[in-house]
Parts: C-alpha cells; structure tokens; sequence
C-alpha cells in the first residue's frame, strides 16, 4: 500500500513539475485575447507604450479609454460590479490610493528592482514613474520678468489670468499639485488654503480640464506660466522660448499601474503591468518620452536627480485619505 502512495506522489508531482515548465515554457504569441487598458497618460508615450507591448505580444488587442484620471476612476466606480477595464495605467499614486476599492492586489514580476516607496504596502497599485512637478514658462510673454519660483509666488497678482492650471477634479497630476501647495503653505489649515484661495483668484476663472493642455497652452502663446508635470516640460527642451523649473518645496509622487478588481481579462492585464514596469518599456520611455524610470537598475537621462530638487516631505496618506475633501474644499473655493 505504502508503494502505491509513493507511486501517486510521484506521478503528482511529475504533474505539477510539467505543469509549471509548460507555463514558465509559454511563448510570446501564445498569448491571445485582449486587455482594456484606462489610461490618463500624454498620447505619444501612451501609444508608444501599447505599440511594443502589441509587438512583443501580437495576438493580444489592446482597448484603449484615453481620459483624465478623474474621469477614469470614476468610470472604473461607476463599473465596479461588472468591469470593463483590465488595467488603469496611470494618474498620480495618491489618486489611484484614494480608490483601492476598486483594485485587486498583484505584485509585479519586477517588484524586486522597484523601491518600496513606490509600491503599496498592499500591493493595490505599482509605481512606474516618480513625477516632479514643475513650473512651465513661454520667455516672450515674460519679458524682463523672474518666473515664479515657489507656490506662494503663484498668488501675486503680476500673474492675474496669466497661469494655466487643470482642474484636480479632473487631473491627477492637478490634484497632486493642490496638495503639494497646500502642505508647502503650513499644511491642511487656515494657512495652507488661504494660498489656494489666492491662487485660485488668479487664475481669473479660467481652469483647464486637462492637465495636458497646461504646458500646450503656455507653448502657444495663450499662457505665460503653467503648473504641469515635468515629463511634459521636458520635451520642450530644444525651444527657445520655453523654460521650466522646479519650485522650491516641490513633491515628486510616481504615476501608477493597478490591476482593476474583478477585470475580464487578468493573465493579460498581469503580463500589460509586468511590461510597463519592465526594463526595455522603462528605458524607452525615458529615452523617448523623457519619463522618470522607476527601477533601480535604470537611470534617467536627461532629467535631474531627484536629489537635486528641493522635495517636501509630501503627506501621502493625507492626500490619499481625503481626496474626496480635499476636491469639495477646492471647489468650494472656486465657487466663492
């Protein structure tokens, strides 16, 4: 009796070995079916991004929604008993933590070269590029004038209807920008939210619904100064008559990646995350697109060392926490 166990455990064991090498044996384009992928990321890396996953694995069609990150989570709400996305690639880290209900957890085949502040303690979502924020300024509109070089400086009235902002409603990037003005101000007090009224007075009731209009705006001559993202700066490298800095007290939050709970197609949405925060897309997009990488075996080019930038000790979990709050608040502003 003993023999015939023995027998068994082996022939199951021999299973499961052969099982696990057909798995780990699987090809690239035995890979089929579809991923939908929500995205609030600028067009060009986006779509670059999709077209070498679609080439590593072409039996696979990526859907894209295009949309900002506030449109998107909500939507992902809005769809949350019956999902239609995959994967929401993209938006500020506090914003994708303000809706973990809405995630499923997965740690990434990369998780052992991405530091652990930029990863959830759960697991809910993946950083996959830490984002300063910077400020974006056209040098013919400014004249003989200094740039703003703090968040304060953004309320003096010398730039009354002259900044280009997205609305946090809207933006993730927007509402991590609100947060950081608020902590560099004295925090969630009287203080911190006096500036934003200030603030919010001088963008003379003008606000953009798209952070990615910001730095076009300012490029075409609409805007002397926007409050943007740094991957977005960047690319205006080689114009003259665009610069950009980082204000001082800045903050530097990474985008995220984040598997959504209960998503039609998982081994897809699993291999799309593990892909964007694999070496040769990470290298690309910062070759290409000028986004930070997040792996520790990669380093930017092209963009400062985020130890050169004078970095608050941005309040994560407040920002995260009380995103719901933190936009009543602004809006409540706004409307004054």
């Amino acid at each position: 009796m003993r023999k015939i166990i023995a027998l068994a455990l082996a022939a199951v064991l021999t299973l499961g070995l052969c099982s696990v090498s057909a798995m780990a044996e699987k090809a690239d384009t035995d890979y089929t079916g579809s991923v939908v992928i929500y995205s609030p990321h600028d067009a060009d890396p986006l779509a670059a991004g999709i077209a070498m996953f679609e080439a590593k694995y072409p039996n696979i069609k990526v859907e894209l929604v295009a949309a900002g990150t506030g449109e998107l989570t909500t939507r992902l709400d809005a769809e949350k008993e019956n999902p239609i996305a995959d994967v929401l690639w993209g938006g500020g880290a506090d914003s994708l933590a303000a809706y973990t209900q809405l995630f499923q957890p997965y740690v990434c085949a990369n998780d052992d070269v991405i530091a652990d502040a930029f990863k959830d303690a759960d697991d809910m979502w993946i950083g996959e590029s830490p984002l300063p924020m910077v400020f974006v300024y056209n040098k013919t509109l400014l004249g003989d004038q200094e740039p703003p070089m703090t968040w304060e400086a953004l309320a003096d009235e010398k730039w009354k209807g002259k900044i280009a902002f997205a609305s946090p409603a809207k933006s993730g990037s927007a509402f991590t920008q609100l947060c950081t003005m608020v902590q560099a101000a004295g925090g969630d007090n009287e203080q911190g939210w006096d500036l934003v009224a200030r603030f919010i007075a001088n963008l003379d009731g003008k606000i953009q619904d798209s952070s990615g209009n910001c730095h076009k705006l300012v490029a075409s001559g609409e805007y002397t100064i926007g409050v943007t993202i740094e991957k977005s700066a960047v690319l205006y490298a080689d114009n003259p008559d665009i610069g950009f800095l980082y204000p001082a007290q800045d903050s530097a939050v990474p985008d995220g990646v984040a598997l959504v709970k209960g998503c039609p197609n998982e081994e897809n949405a699993k291999l799309f995350i593990d892909f964007v925060t694999g070496y040769d897309c990470q290298l690309d997009q910062n070759k290409s697109w000028k986004r930070r990488p997040v792996r520790s075996d990669l380093q930017p080019e092209g963009l400062s060392a985020l130890t050169e930038i004078d970095l608050l000790d941005y309040d994560f979990t407040w920002a995260a926490t009380n995103k719901a709050a933190i936009i009543e608040k602004w809006q409540d502003l706004v409307a004054q």
